[in-house]
């Protein structure tokens, strides 16, 4: 009983953990705060933040880096979840105004409803602004999906990943509700699902 127990607990351990590290892929984890010669680390044509669960964390995470020096460019991307009121996009650029980034350097989405859409639909914006590489915002537990959703949909783009530090629907503590579990598995069948019939 006692091996089954103990057993049991390094399963859930190694499956916590796994997931922990797996869905919230950040290819800025080795940066500083600020963008360096580091090729790794070097300046992008924008930062794309995503709409969607913690909206206000994506936005803030990706006007952080741009007060950081990471893009001299914005692009803010959601419908409205309320088609009576202003869309998601919207709110992440007033968010960003009142933050101090002028309005000349933001460029919103307001129509992209779902992931692919997201990559869709900026893809114009990377084309007309001759944009090669972008830094893609968006929650932990969505980043990996949102990541390869943008790698298929938009072209000759280098996407690197970088998810919400502070976001109140994942932190390190996620696996504790089963909003968290309900998110995680979520993500990991769609996973699964766009690795082999795409979104």
């Amino acid at each position: 009983m006692i091996r089954k127990l103990i057993f049991l607990v390094v399963c859930a351990i190694a499956t916590i953990t796994a997931i922990s590290i797996y869905l919230p892929q950040d290819d800025l984890i080795n940066c500083d705060e600020l963008p360096s010669v580091n090729s790794a680390c070097q300046t992008v044509g924008a930062i794309v933040a995503i709409s969607g669960g913690d909206t206000m964390a994506r936005a803030s995470e990706a006007i952080n880096l741009y007060k950081s020096g990471w893009a001299n460019t914005l692009i803010f991307s959601g419908a409205a979840l309320d088609k009576t009121g202003p869309s998601n996009a919207y709110e992440m650029e007033k968010l960003a105004i009142q933050a101090g980034v002028p309005a000349e350097s933001i460029i919103i989405d307001e129509k992209a409803e779902s992931t692919k859409e997201n990559a869709i639909n900026t893809q114009p914006i990377f084309s007309k602004l001759g944009i090669k590489k972008i830094i893609l915002v968006t929650s932990g537990y969505h980043q990996r999906r949102a990541g390869l959703e943008f790698k298929e949909y938009t072209n000759g783009i280098t996407i690197l990943n970088h998810p919400a530090k502070v976001d109140k629907d994942w932190s390190f503590w996620w696996w504790l509700t089963p909003r968290g579990w309900w998110l995680a598995g979520s993500e990991i069948v769609k996973i699964v699902v766009f690795s082999f019939v795409g979104a």
